[in-house]
């Protein structure tokens, strides 16, 4: 008995859409990892793009300290207004920054990263009501709701280390940390 090759693709169409939709979320992961990375870099070392080099936090300048004095408004200024420049904000903040950009770019701890990515927005968002070309809705809200479907959908995987990450024993256990 022969048998002759398939002349039909074994792939649906809808699994193929579904894959390149997977490709789709990781760009945007890897793209919205790199705004978070991007920032804690050119805080860091004053690239001089949004931080000059004689303000950067190396340069003993502080990564809060201009938009918390400055950059806030609403019912909420006053509250960030008095953490501005302080080291429990400069260190929280920019941890987060390396934190959640190096985990979207490498796929991995999706779910800390999400969550943390959307708390760090939303604040953000709140520190400075009311968005001046929208009555509620700005682009940290939009990227906060970006993050939590790249949680959802597993985007790590996709250009990622994700599912190399949650083989491992400690996320196999612990699969919050996936």
């Amino acid at each position: 008995m022969t048998t002759s090759p398939a002349t039909e693709s074994t792939i649906t169409p809808a699994a193929a859409a579904h894959h390149r939709v997977d490709y789709v979320w990781a760009v945007l992961r890897i793209a919205l990892g790199w705004v978070f990375l991007w920032a804690f870099l050119d805080k860091t070392f004053g690239l001089g793009f949004a931080t000059e080099r004689d303000a950067s936090w190396l340069n003993g300048g502080s990564p809060t300290e201009g938009f918390l004095s400055f950059g806030t408004k609403g019912p909420l200024a006053d509250f960030y207004q008095g953490m501005a420049g302080s080291a429990f904000a400069d260190w929280l903040f920019m941890a987060g920054l390396l934190g959640i950009g190096l985990a979207l770019v490498l796929g991995i701890g999706m779910r800390i990263a999400a969550a943390a990515g959307a708390l760090l927005l939303v604040l953000m968002w709140s520190a400075a009501l009311w968005p001046e070309n929208n009555p509620f809705m700005d682009d940290h809200l939009v990227y906060a709701g970006l993050l939590i479907g790249l949680a959802m959908t597993h985007a790590g995987d996709t250009l990622g280390l994700g599912k190399a990450w949650a083989a491992t024993g400690i996320v196999a256990r612990n699969p919050w940390l996936k």
